[in-house]
């Protein structure tokens, strides 16, 4: 994977480099002349805002100063680091003082990121974690504990009225990268090319056939029901409806020349159905794209579709 060592955090804590560097005093110091980024858990954060850290068993500490990137300048918020208690975080060992392990997940974070913005090119997958959801995107950790956006039009085709009917914090997902804004240092990225094409979906889905979905628009003309990440279909007008609420659909027609699924609504559902075709479904998880088209070639209604630069 082309992000290399550079994996949001938690994402080392329990791997066998880690554990070989941080479960012994002379790891800890092959570590310090190695540079290698570690991870460690929070479980102290002092009134002056230093961490203290648990790295497998001895003592770290990272001072404010070198808490995370951006803290000098203002850029970081204070909350950054005082979130961190509890939680896993990534570091490199500078040194030793009076027992303790001097740390900077500062340092880590800027090779990261200038490792980002060096080697990585738009469409290139990387795994990623949110970290936290509002109303117009989901943030995600894309390594070292740097954060990024997904905006809510780029986490799938299928209409949602918030990131959390698709994601929830700590879920660990796939992000692709949508553009890099070299000057401001900041990496927009996207979900929703992972999440198969029109026709990738809809071939998983025969005519006569009745599964579950999600109620995601309802409109004078039918109800949008969700039936996988990147599918909806539209269904005939039904009282009771609202969005959000899982229901049983059959399927009528599958039409690729209009990219439309036509459904019938059989009956709402009591709790949350598994929809159709899940999201770890990923049709891509690694590599590159340069050009996502999602709309089938033959349908002359709309076009969707994105190419990387």
């Amino acid at each position: 994977m082309p992000q290399g060592r550079y994996l949001p955090e938690g994402m080392l804590l329990d791997t066998a480099e880690n554990k070989a560097y941080t479960g012994s005093a002379e790891g800890m110091e092959k570590a310090i002349t190695d540079q290698a980024i570690l991870e460690g858990k929070v479980i102290l954060c002092d009134a002056a805002h230093n961490l203290l850290v648990d790295i497998n068993g001895k003592k770290g500490l990272i001072r404010r100063r070198e808490a995370a990137l951006g803290v000098d300048t203002g850029k970081t918020r204070e909350i950054a680091i005082i979130s961190r208690v509890g939680k896993p975080v990534c570091f490199k060992a500078t040194g030793v003082e009076n027992g303790v392990y001097q740390l900077s997940r500062r340092l880590a974070q800027q090779e990261a990121e200038d490792y980002f913005f060096e080697a990585m090119m738009p469409g290139e997958v990387m795994r990623a974690k949110v970290t936290h959801l509002e109303p117009f995107g989901a943030f995600v950790d894309i390594g070292c504990g740097i954060i990024s956006l997904i905006g809510i039009e780029n986490i799938s085709v299928s209409r949602i009225s918030h990131p959390s009917d698709r994601f929830y914090s700590k879920q660990e997902i796939y992000a692709v990268l949508l553009q890099k804004d070299i000057q401001a240092r900041r990496m927009i990225m996207s979900h929703r090319e992972l999440l198969g094409t029109w026709e990738e979906n809809a071939k998983l889905l025969t005519p006569g056939e009745t599964v579950g979905g999600v109620v995601r628009g309802i409109e004078d003309y039918g109800i949008f029901v969700e039936l996988a990440p990147n599918l909806s279909g539209l269904a005939e007008r039904r009282d009771g409806m609202a969005a959000g609420m899982p229901v049983a659909v059959y399927i009528k027609s599958v039409i690729p020349e209009r990219m439309k699924i036509k459904l019938v609504i059989i009956d709402a559902l009591e709790s949350q159905s598994k929809l159709f075709i899940s999201e770890k479904d990923y049709f891509i998880h690694s590599g590159r794209l340069h050009k996502w088209q999602y709309t089938p070639d033959q349908c002359y209604t709309k076009r969707i579709e994105t190419v990387f630069y």
